[in-house]
């Protein structure tokens, strides 16, 4: 694939600078032509814009590596079925998402970079559909709110008991739909429980300035209310072959993913040593200390590190938590778990890399609006 990565490259770099234009000449082509696909998507389309070319953009950055391309279009295409897309709407997109592109890249456009986004798109819609045929579950999941708390002014710990059973993997992430107050508009989160007998979820959500969803979940939601969750994806989860010892960093409420797998590893650990480092702005922020700190009492392999960055009073450590996990160590033999905001992440990937740590020993997420 290479001619063909080089091409889609080139020609995105066309129109790279005007992407929101391109997104907002995408949606008024397709709902001009196909008015009934307006009812697919959420009333406020500002945040929808910016996911559509971020999905674009991997796809065509995941070119190189066939194995990632193809696992990503078909939990991708599971994913939409949320949206309740037909495999007709497929062609309809298509053709909608190439005629924008051309229109704003200007007279360097050609015949080559059309065919070119038509080939992968092909590629791209084959996988997606055959990732939705293959899946056996229902579009979404039903859930009802059994417990709500607010940590703070900003975070929220809720619990929802989907009415399916509703199967995970510790790590991995879910959409949720706050369907009372923000239909059709759906943001990831992690539980923060691995799988349990009695089938509950719990999330730790933080509102985020004028998150529609966050602040819904947060402010609005209560006991008794009905949400949606669509299906569980992402990868960061535990490898039972593993004998290295693991370090778990998390940011704030990118904690929720890090207790799932803490969880998990209380049924079965008892060789790995497993640290902890979680920081945020200040101790209100350390929603969830005391949980964590009753697990490290608990468990002799597990130990807790906590820092602020904001908080000159706090008495842990002082920081952003990228550079308190470079404080201890070594860790060049250690898996590394990273979840938090995304600057938070990138900034934990960069100490890790400059600590020599393997990447093949690094998985994270990172979560916004």
């Amino acid at each position: 694939m290479g001619d063909l990565a080089r091409l889609l490259k080139e020609s995105w770099s066309l129109v790279e600078e005007h992407q929101d234009k391109v997104a907002g000449y995408f949606y008024a082509r397709m709902f001009l032509s196909h008015p009934d696909l307006r009812d697919l998507f959420p009333v406020q389309m500002d945040v929808q814009r910016t996911r559509l070319l971020s999905a674009i953009v991997t796809a065509v950055q995941t070119l190189e590596d066939p194995e990632r391309f193809d696992d990503y279009l078909r939990a991708l295409g599971r994913d939409h079925r949320k949206f309740h897309v037909l495999p007709e709407h497929y062609e309809v997109v298509g053709g909608a998402l190439i005629e924008s592109m051309r229109s704003f890249a200007g007279e360097q456009w050609g015949v080559e970079y059309d065919q070119a986004w038509a080939d992968a798109y092909a590629v791209i819609a084959s996988k997606m559909l055959a990732g939705a045929d293959a899946d056996q579950n229902p579009p979404y999941w039903y859930g009802e709110v059994v417990a709500h708390e607010r940590r703070s002014h900003d975070i929220a710990v809720f619990t929802v008991l989907p009415l399916q059973p509703l199967e995970f993997r510790a790590g991995q992430y879910l959409s949720l739909e706050a369907t009372p107050y923000q239909p059709r508009l759906w943001r990831t989160y992690s539980p923060a429980n691995a799988p349990r007998r009695d089938n509950s979820l719990e999330f730790h959500v933080r509102a985020l300035g004028a998150g529609w969803v966050s602040s819904a979940l947060v402010r609005r939601l209560k006991v008794g209310d009905m949400i949606k969750l669509a299906a569980p994806m992402g990868t960061m989860t535990l490898d039972r072959r593993s004998t290295r010892d693991a370090v778990f960093v998390a940011g704030g409420t990118g904690l929720a993913p890090v207790k799932s797998l803490l969880e998990e590893l209380t049924r079965y650990n008892r060789t790995r040593w497993v640290h902890v480092f979680f920081g945020a702005r200040t101790r209100d922020d350390l929603y969830d200390l005391a949980d964590l700190n009753r697990l490290a009492a608990r468990y002799p392999w597990l130990s807790v590190v906590t820092a602020c960055s904001e908080d000159p009073t706090f008495p842990g450590e002082q920081g952003n938590i990228s550079d308190i996990v470079a404080r201890y160590g070594p860790w060049n033999e250690h898996d590394f778990f990273v979840s938090g905001s995304g600057p938070m992440v990138k900034a934990t990937l960069k100490t890790l890399a400059e600590l020599q740590v393997p990447p093949m020993r690094i998985k994270y997420d990172s979560f916004t609006d």
